[in-house]
């Protein structure tokens, strides 16, 4: 019997594999940084691994009420380390200072807008360890050329190495999720800031990839006189090109308009 009862709005899907569990904080690398963010703890089964690491600072945030009053019950020292909100709308620098990790059983629901939400705070996230939707993995770790790269992948491969760890089988949750899971490590790399406009960056991947059937020529007008669309990169599709390709385009179109 579970204790807390998972809510299908929050996209809940409890962890109980306690060796899965153990993995996934093992995963932690600790380079760099010393403190660690659990988003979602549900009931704290990663939380307890979390909490035993000696020498790190260790926080959590919780949107369900409910997990959190089950979570100050049954594991006291979790007590004044924990917070209830929802992690979209609470400023990250206001928990930590300094750079930490994220870890975390991401609801499915919401996974795509946290990443967006640790690309803004990138500065400060140098490590991400997630539980994802397996094809959301894939689609974030896929290098250029292949069918599941896109938008996500190029804002996110911006500014960070991006691995596979291993995948979850669905009977290991509760309620079983209808899709397959991975865990998946993010770690800074050394880009720390565009060399171009990171705005006409964005506007560039977006316009490509929203027209992703299109070669570039037709996808990305607006953005380039006639005459320099006929050269070579132009023919190609989008997932044929890698973040420095789209920082070269964003560059050129910078460079046009001064």
């Amino acid at each position: 019997m579970i204790p807390v009862k998972p809510r299908k709005s929050l996209g809940q899907h409890y962890l109980t594999d306690r060796n899965i569990a153990r993995k996934i904080v093992n995963s932690l690398t600790f380079r760099s940084y010393d403190q660690v963010l659990e988003i979602g703890p549900g009931m704290g089964v990663l939380s307890k691994d979390l909490l035993s690491l000696h020498g790190r600072k260790v926080k959590f945030v919780e949107i369900d009420k409910t997990s959190v009053e089950y979570l100050n019950e049954n594991i006291p020292d979790i007590r004044d380390k924990i917070q209830t909100g929802d992690i979209l709308h609470i400023n990250l620098s206001d928990i930590f200072d300094g750079p930490f990790a994220i870890i975390g059983n991401f609801p499915y629901n919401i996974s795509s807008q946290l990443f967006f939400k640790i690309l803004g705070n990138r500065q400060q996230v140098i490590e991400v360890i997630c539980m994802i939707q397996k094809e959301v993995a894939s689609r974030i770790a896929s290098p250029p050329g292949s069918r599941n790269y896109g938008i996500l992948s190029v804002f996110l491969q911006a500014y960070y190495d991006i691995e596979i760890l291993f995948t979850v089988p669905g009977h290991v949750f509760y309620p079983p999720p209808r899709v397959q899971s991975a865990v998946i490590r993010l770690r800074r790399n050394s880009r720390q800031t565009m060399s171009c406009n990171e705005s006409l960056f964005i506007s560039i991947v977006k316009s490509a990839f929203n027209q992703r059937r299109k070669v570039l020529r037709n996808s990305l007008k607006a953005f380039f006189p006639p005459g320099e669309l006929s050269r070579e990169i132009f023919r190609k599709r989008p997932e044929q090109l890698s973040v420095d390709d789209f920082i070269g385009l964003a560059s050129f179109t910078e460079k046009q308009s001064e």
